[in-house]
């Protein structure tokens, strides 16, 4: 009862304090679930216009739908760059005022092969009719939104191609360029020149500071822009069996050689099972006691592994080879006997008909008029036989001539190929030369060379660390962690006598984490919020074992690391630095006096151009030649900071090409350099976008 009566006295504080628990509790959950939350709802942004989360993660599942092998990251990766170009462009378009109509939609659709040459779209004369194409979607309403979509990318397509095509107008040679090309390229001067290299002065006696490499990528801040990254050591502990685990595997291997006593339940009786080499039926045996089920494919010798494959294909039917050790597992083959010319290998030359399996689009030739032109190559091919390679590379019709000539290489008489084709090959010999038929067209065909082979039994079990390996390897690994995490990482792990690996940097949306591959749950782990410099964490990698990583460093987006950037700029101030060394000494009022100073010699430049301003013996040194023809004679110049030294020079003459009737041949060299100006724009309007990319906050 007093228990109780206290309870009364109290139960106005009592509620109060429950209610701010709870008011405590829900005003958390607003700051933390977004409903005062900072963060954003947007995946990222361009230039302030935001890319909504969810539109963002139904594109990429559909990526991750459509693509085999493609993960989660590179998903969100392709889709983000899609993203990022088409704001980009689209305000491009905006700014431009571009604008597209349904005719420019329908010649975008026309030249997709999926619809414009659609049966459903043709008319009687196989083009493509526009009307047709309506009243399908017509008829046809619940396809309607998938052309509504189809129809946004098809504008945005039309609007890139006008876009395209104002680039490449507006990227155009003048007459003027090309009087200067041919002037770059015929002009021509002489000069005599000393030169003292940079590499005369050692690179040890030059010293460049942090601060000095900072303050020169200050001066081109975009050309060293980097973005957020880490970097990550770490050590790698295996989970691999350890030699006793290979000797049980080995010896349970070797136990199936001989025959063996077992129960039988059935009969109350011990039974003796025969062992691999008396065994009755080598196919149940090896389904029944192997990690690897039977194959019945007869193996060449060449396909034999290498260290085995001299026993192995020279077995008698019925002997057995082994135990052996071949990737990771312990084998016993026994021979079920040689097949001769089991695997043929042979070249081929295609020639299609109109309606031929995988037949070219725009393939018109009827059955009759390919088997004629086949006729036609094989005759070519019977005459000069030794040029059959050469023949399939200029009439084959199969895509794949130009990357192995017609070569089909080895295949056995049950691999999955056109029937006519493995008739022909393997009922020939080696040398001859003939026609088959395929759903895929006229094959001319090459019998190259056939290989016998051996039909092998083979039970494979496969090496793997037991559960006390396991077990050993897991407390290894939690230990060094703990070790780790209150220790210096280098230390703990040369004293667990383990390998640091070298540090790997990281940016926020990589997966690949060095020789590891996909690993996106480290470097998602080294960019969270709770994650420091020097924190330690363990990650267990299916079928590699456990690997400890410890963020070594943290790089914010800015300037490039100066780790990273030292070995680009490093050498640049150097040169700079041994310039001006150089220049103090380049002392004299001739080329000879200078040469003399710093014990070296006048050479001479001859006929040098500016298009291939190199010197002989040096290299190329653009603005060393132009001054060289800028110079009056009987005047040397002032010291030259060049590529690779410091150089002064004394014109001796100068050539002027004498001016021709048309430069159109020059402007076409210019013009042709110009043909690849559309694959700079979007990397040119990135550099000046300012880009938000919030997916990591979206656990991508």
């Amino acid at each position: 009862m007093a228990v109780l009566q206290k309870i009364r006295q109290r139960s106005l504080l009592l509620i109060l304090i429950i209610g701010f628990c709870l008011l405590a509790f829900i005003v958390g959950d607003l700051f933390n679930n977004g409903g005062f939350s900072s963060s954003s709802k947007d995946v990222g942004s361009i230039n302030g216009k935001g890319i909504s989360f969810e539109d963002f993660r139904i594109k990429v599942s559909n990526v991750e739908k459509s693509g085999q092998g493609t993960t989660s990251t590179q998903a969100a990766n392709r889709v983000w760059e899609e993203e990022v170009s088409i704001a980009l462009l689209t305000a491009e378009f905006d700014k431009l005022g571009i604008r597209v109509g349904e005719n420019h939609i329908m010649e975008i659709f026309k030249a997709d092969q999926n619809i414009g040459q659609n049966p459903t779209f043709l008319n009687a004369a196989g083009k493509f009719d526009v009307a047709k194409f309506k009243e399908f979607f017509k008829a046809n309403p619940d396809q309607a939104q998938n052309l509504k979509e189809r129809e946004k990318s098809a504008a945005l397509n039309a609007k890139f191609q006008i876009y395209n095509s104002l680039i490449k107008a507006g990227v155009y040679t003048t007459d003027s360029e090309g009087k200067f090309k041919y002037g770059m390229e015929s002009n021509k001067v002489n000069f005599d020149y000393v030169s003292v290299l940079f590499s005369t002065i050692k690179d040890s006696d030059v010293k460049i500071s942090d601060e000095e490499i900072t303050n020169y990528m200050k001066t081109k801040e975009k050309k060293y822009k980097a973005e957020e990254s880490r970097e990550i050591q770490y050590v790698l502990i295996e989970d691999k069996a350890s030699p006793e685990d290979e000797t049980e595997v080995k010896t349970s291997v070797t136990a199936l050689l001989s025959p063996r006593v077992e129960y039988n339940k059935e009969t109350s009786k011990n039974d003796t099972v025969p062992g691999f080499k008396g065994a009755p039926d080598p196919v149940d045996f090896v389904n029944s006691n192997s990690d690897k089920p039977y194959d019945s494919t007869y193996v060449a010798k060449k396909d034999l592994p290498a260290q085995f494959a001299e026993q192995l294909y020279n077995l008698a039917p019925g002997e057995v080879f082994g135990p052996y050790t071949n990737n990771n597992f312990v084998c016993l083959s026994k021979s079920l006997g040689k097949k001769a010319g089991a695997q043929v290998k042979s070249s081929h030359i295609l020639i299609s008909w109109v309606g031929a399996e995988r037949a070219a689009p725009k393939e018109n030739r009827t059955k009759e008029q390919a088997k004629v032109k086949a006729e036609g190559i094989l005759a070519q091919a019977l005459a000069n036989p030794g040029m059959f390679q050469i023949v399939a590379f200029t009439n084959s019709e199969d895509p794949s001539v130009q990357q192995n000539g017609g070569d089909m290489g080895y295949i056995s008489s049950d691999a999955n190929f056109a029937k006519g084709y493995k008739d022909f090959v393997f009922s020939n010999p080696v040398g001859k030369i003939g026609l088959a038929e395929t759903e895929f067209g006229y094959h001319i065909i090459n019998v190259t060379d056939k290989q016998d082979a051996v039909r092998l039994a083979t039970v494979a079990q496969k090496i793997e660390p037991s559960e006390a390996t396991t077990d050993k390897i897991y407390t290894k690994a939690v230990k060094f962690e703990m070790d780790a995490t209150e220790g210096d990482f280098d230390k703990v792990a040369k004293a667990a006598k383990l390998q640091t690996n070298p540090s790997i940097k990281v940016k926020i949306m990589d997966e690949t984490f060095g020789i590891l591959g996909n690993q996106r749950q480290i470097v998602r782990w080294a960019f969270e919020g709770e994650t420091n410099i020097g924190d330690v964490k363990r990650f267990e990698v299916p079928n590699v074992g456990n690997v400890i990583a410890k963020v070594k460093a943290v790089f914010e987006a800015g300037l490039t690391p100066i780790a990273d950037a030292r070995p680009m700029v490093e050498p640049i101030l150097k040169n700079k630095k041994k310039a001006e060394m150089i220049k103090a000494k380049m002392k004299g009022a001739t080329l000879e006096a200078i040469a003399n100073a710093n014990k070296t010699q006048v050479k001479p430049a001859a006929d040098v151009t500016l298009e291939n301003p190199t010197l002989p013996g040096v290299g190329q040194e653009a603005k060393v030649v132009g001054i060289a023809f800028a110079l009056k004679g009987n005047s040397i110049s002032a010291p030259i900071e060049g590529n690779l030294g410091v150089y002064v020079v004394k014109t001796k003459t100068v050539f002027t090409a004498p001016a021709i009737k048309s430069y159109k041949d020059y402007v076409a060299k210019l013009n042709s350099q110009n043909a690849s100006a559309s694959g700079r724009i979007i990397p040119a309007l990135k550099v000046d976008a300012k880009i938000e990319d919030n997916r990591s906050q979206f656990n991508y």
